[in-house]
């Protein structure tokens, strides 16, 4: 190799320098896109029978494909061109940091693909997603924090390059105790979501889609990101939370072991109304609902007042959603049927007036009519 460079410059010594310069690295450039076309087309014609993994990572690395190939071109032209000692050095520096970039841009993206793809088999749309959301939460945890230390690690490593920066290094390793607190003082807020990150990923309080009653609050989980947490709230809203907050704060997760809830409807009426006929309506609106998972139902006597009785039905559901509409449907659907078969029944409010000496009511007799649930 080096005989054939000597006989190279020996072959060009006549030129100027600069002018071989220039053409060796134009000449490389030229080889290195046509290269780098050659062996994209010979890729994909490759993977064309591979599952999706291998097709996507050559269809989505033809950039980093690209940049690598430049970079191994122009070393070589860097070997065979003439340079003067400055503008070599910075060309072999600038080339070692395209390197680095392409590792980093590889790993980044394998990563990001392979976690795609694995994701493709969980189904959040489904009845039952419980699998789904632990899956996809864990995974896109990993992928962030992964994704992220990734970054770090490729700029760190292009930073090492450079001598000034070294020797700063090593005078931090020197220093370490003071350097570590400073360090961790200034990037206490990152380093505290990055932890909470993971330790989400391994507890898993809150996944993906999971219903939340959060500030007051109902929402989805929508997104959970390296540093924050996206719940996108009933009225479509979103309330950002740092990962932190679901460590030290507490919330209600509705969907934490299932996405089926037990919903409620609270009923007042007056004592006169017959329990079981209240009892075999819900049974037949419920029978008729496309929304009841046919899983739990029950209408109870949960409380005696001075005027009326407190009456509690339970009906479940697959999903929030669907609990709460169904116990719309269940009180649209009762007191539609009271009002035509027991209006008498509603809650009433009666006042008597005093009576004369013979026992003629002087005032008389106030109802009020009202509904509460």
């Amino acid at each position: 190799m080096q005989t054939f460079i000597q006989d190279f410059r020996d072959y060009t010594d006549w030129l100027p320098n600069w002018l071989v310069s220039i053409g060796v690295i134009a000449a490389a450039i030229v080889i290195g896109l046509a290269a780098h076309r050659f062996t994209f087309r010979l890729l994909t014609r490759w993977v064309e029978s591979k599952d999706l993994f291998w097709r996507s990572l050559v269809s989505r690395g033809r950039r980093p494909m690209r940049l690598a190939v430049l970079t191994f071109t122009l070393s070589l032209a860097a070997n065979f061109a003439p340079l003067a000692p400055r503008p070599g050095e910075v060309i072999r520096q600038v080339l070692l940091l395209g390197f680095i970039l392409v590792v980093g841009w590889t790993a980044k993206t394998t990563l990001h693909i392979w976690m795609t793809v694995y994701l493709r088999r969980f189904k959040l749309d489904a009845e039952d997603n419980l699998l789904a959301r632990t899956h996809v939460t864990q995974s896109r945890i990993a992928e962030r924090i992964g994704g992220f230390m990734i970054v770090i690690i490729t700029i760190a490593a292009m930073l090492m390059t450079f001598p000034a920066v070294q020797q700063y290094g090593v005078s931090v390793l020197a220093s370490a105790g003071v350097a570590g607190i400073v360090l961790g003082l200034a990037l206490q807020p990152m380093l505290k979501n990055l932890f909470a990150g993971i330790q989400l990923a391994i507890t898993q309080p809150i996944r993906i889609d999971d219903a939340l009653i959060v500030e007051g609050e109902w929402g989805n989980v929508e997104e959970i990101t390296a540093t924050y947490v996206v719940v996108k709230l009933w009225d479509w809203r979103r309330m950002i939370l740092p990962l932190s907050y679901f460590i030290e704060n507490p919330f209600q997760n509705w969907t934490r072991e299932s996405a089926a809830l037990i919903g409620t409807v609270m009923i007042y009426l007056d004592y006169s109304v017959p329990v079981s006929a209240i009892r075999g309506k819900v049974d037949e609106i419920l029978a008729n609902s496309k929304l009841w998972d046919k899983k739990v139902v029950a209408v109870q006597v949960t409380d005696f007042r001075e005027n009326v009785m407190e009456i509690r039905i339970l009906a479940s559901a697959n999903t929030a959603p669907k609990t709460f509409d169904l116990r719309c449907e269940v009180r649209e659907k009762l007191i539609d049927f009271i009002q035509r078969e027991y209006p008498n029944s509603l809650p009433r409010v009666r006042a008597e007036g005093a009576r004369n000496s013979d026992g003629a009511a002087i005032a008389g007799k106030v109802a009020h009519h009202s509904l509460q649930s």
